[in-house]
């Protein structure tokens, strides 16, 4: 399977498209992430390249950005999206999770702040949510297993302005619920399907794209 040169963010979108995944960063899978496919000369450097093009990237509405792959960053087109939510949420939404003791009170408390609160940056999110000074620890870890199981996604990035109104750092990743962003109904469709077949799905879209990848690589990319 062949990922073109990517040298802007319309090159990531097309791909995401027409792949239907696509992690940010190397990993077990030999050339399936935008970092092996971005020349060097766009990383970190004045000219703009994928870290500056993923807040673009992630307002796209036809595409979704989370940590979704091992606990690491990457696109999924939307459609697709909502076959990986049916197979990661196995069937429950986050309430029924809770109730059936398959989530702490803790993934509780911050999943369900950012449920009432809509898009909320990290640092917003970490001081509502109890994760400020002298309060809560793990928050990193929450907000992404929160994302490996699809109820939370990165809506954006913000980032800090210097004297001059100029954006300037990393910026600070945004975090909304799937069902906030696109609405209540939209995963409706695929909940109609067992988790079980999704799970299938996903694995056999991905063994079409790679047919050399073997299952472990596989697994250890999905992080199952």
């Amino acid at each position: 399977m062949q990922i073109p040169t990517l040298r802007s963010p319309e090159d990531v979108r097309e791909t995401v498209q027409r792949l239907g995944f696509l992690p940010f960063f190397r990993n077990e899978i030999p050339g399936f992430s935008i970092e092996e496919h971005t020349p060097p000369a766009l990383w970190f450097t004045e000219i703009p390249g994928p870290w500056e093009w993923k807040g673009e990237l992630a307002r796209d509405r036809d595409l979704i950005y989370g940590k979704f792959f091992r606990g690491r960053a990457g696109f999924l087109r939307r459609d697709w999206f909502a076959v990986f939510a049916n197979y990661r949420r196995d069937g429950y939404d986050f309430d029924a999770r809770f109730d059936d003791g398959l989530a702490s009170l803790r993934d509780k408390s911050l999943y369900d702040v950012a449920a009432e609160r809509g898009s909320l940056s990290s640092k917003e999110l970490k001081v509502l949510a109890g994760y400020g000074k002298g309060g809560e620890k793990g928050f990193d870890g929450r907000v992404t297993r929160l994302q490996m199981q699809t109820y939370l996604l990165i809506s954006d990035f913000v980032y800090a302005l210097d004297r001059y109104g100029r954006e300037y750092g990393w910026g600070i990743a945004c975090y909304a619920t799937p069902e906030h962003r696109f609405g209540e109904d939209w995963l409706a469709e695929a909940y109609r399907e067992d988790p079980a077949r999704s799970k299938e799905r996903v694995y056999a879209h991905l063994q079409g794209l790679f047919p050399e990848a073997s299952e472990k690589q596989l697994r250890r990319l999905l992080g199952d």
